[in-house]
């Protein structure tokens, strides 16, 4: 009877890992690099409970915030944040993509990170999903 519960880890279904307190993330000065370069790709040590990107760049640059690189790149499947603008979304990521719109944009990246550790039953090849690109 025992041996049935010797494989239990957290999942993305366990309510109990999107109950509690996120495990701090948080990066600033961060550097997404211009339109024309391969959008920045920030990796999640786990899973995200939520997810919180400021663009803080000194000048009115944009930047575009993504989930897969071709959606931020070349798709129209991105949010774009004007100088001090900030995306909050409760998102189960891996990881998010960062491109300048038209120049290298400095930005932070806040994160609640669950217990459950990539690659568990997270699909992270978002990259032509309907919304994402």
């Amino acid at each position: 009877m025992a041996d049935q519960y010797v494989n239990l880890r957290p999942g993305l279904n366990n309510v109990g890992n999107y109950q509690v307190s996120g495990i701090p993330f948080a990066s600033s000065s961060i550097v997404a690099p211009t339109g024309s370069s391969t959008p920045l790709e920030i990796t999640f040590p786990s899973v995200t409970k939520f997810v919180l990107v400021k663009n803080t760049n000194a000048t009115s640059a944009t930047l575009r915030v993504g989930f897969s690189a071709n959606g931020v790149k070349s798709g129209k499947n991105y949010v774009t944040l004007a100088k001090d603008e900030s995306f909050c979304g409760e998102l189960k990521l891996t990881s998010i993509f960062l491109l300048g719109d038209s120049a290298a944009v400095t930005c932070s990246v806040v994160a609640g990170l669950t217990g459950i550790v990539p690659g568990f039953n997270l699909t992270t090849a978002y990259s032509g999903a309907s919304g994402v690109g």
